[in-house]
């Protein structure tokens, strides 16, 4: 027999009875598990909130939000929350990461840098058309999903060589940083309407530019000729990768440390759990 898989709604289920059985203990509940919590959270007399970190384009959702008027809601871009205006959004709160966990470099990488899930709508095809037609070599951190076995073998894998274009597997958070440090730039050229996409700023705290498709949230979190460059398609990206060495890394770094940085995300929270509850919490002192 193969493996068997775990379902995770048998620990959402353990999560959530904990969480009824003591929720008097909480000044404000947050959760990040989307829906399934909201029956609970909706009478649990507790200050609540809900970061939503998918897509929300879907059937049905509407349906929910309708249902739980009342049920304050943080996105994680302006463009995420587009499909859902009838839900109660008290803010938008960008993501943030710790400075301490990467490092800029300032001088241009050796090759170009894709890092995220073997998946069509990630762009991995057009990441190894770009980087050829380019003659720029093509590093590809991810690992293969079980689900996407099929697209690997017949789309990625044939022009996986070794030389030009090399899969370098999964890489955890200590091969990330020198992976994204060491690249020119990160290609991110989705087809899909990413919530957020959390590899943009891990590459800026780097100091490496990205090249993205004008899709989802890059536009607000790329800054076009400052970050890196905002392109609609493939031609787009070989242009800008001609220009991607003028870009200050030194720079881009900068911009990550004024816009990304976990303290940062860290105080956001904060105001809306004082503004949910009005409690008189401490506020955070500056830091990573």
């Amino acid at each position: 027999m193969g493996q068997k898989g775990v379902d995770p709604n048998s620990a959402y289920a353990v999560l959530l009875e904990t969480v009824a059985r003591h929720a008097a203990e909480f000044d404000v509940i947050h959760s990040h598990i989307d829906w399934l919590p909201l029956p609970l959270l909706d009478r649990s007399g507790v200050p609540f909130l809900t970061t939503l970190h998918g897509r929300l384009d879907l059937p049905g959702l509407d349906d929910v939000a309708r249902r739980f008027p009342e049920a304050p809601f943080v996105s994680i871009s302006e463009h995420q929350r587009l499909p859902l205006p009838e839900a109660k959004w008290i803010a938008t709160i960008q993501h943030g990461l710790p400075t301490m966990s990467f490092r800029a470099r300032l001088a241009p990488g050796s090759y170009l840098a894709f890092l995220g899930r073997l998946t069509a709508e990630k762009g991995p095809e057009a990441a190894i058309r770009i980087a050829r037609a380019a003659g720029k070599p093509l590093r590809i951190a991810a690992k293969i999903p079980r689900a996407e076995t099929s697209f690997f073998r017949k789309r990625l894998e044939p022009h996986i060589d070794g030389d030009r274009v090399t899969l370098v597997g999964e890489v955890d958070d200590t091969k990330k940083q020198p992976f994204l440090a060491n690249a020119e730039a990160l290609l991110f050229p989705i087809s899909w309407p990413e919530p957020f996409g959390l590899v943009m700023i891990e590459a800026m705290a780097c100091g490496t530019p990205v090249i993205a498709y004008r899709s989802g949230s890059v536009p607000e979190v790329i800054e076009d000729g400052v970050t890196g460059f905002i392109v609609d398609d493939e031609e787009g990206a070989i242009r800008a990768l001609r220009e991607v060495g003028q870009l200050d890394r030194r720079k881009i770094h900068e911009r990550f440390e004024q816009r990304f940085t976990a303290s940062r995300m860290a105080k956001e929270y904060e105001e809306q759990y004082r503004r949910i509850s009005r409690l008189d919490l401490p506020r955070a002192d500056k830091g990573p």
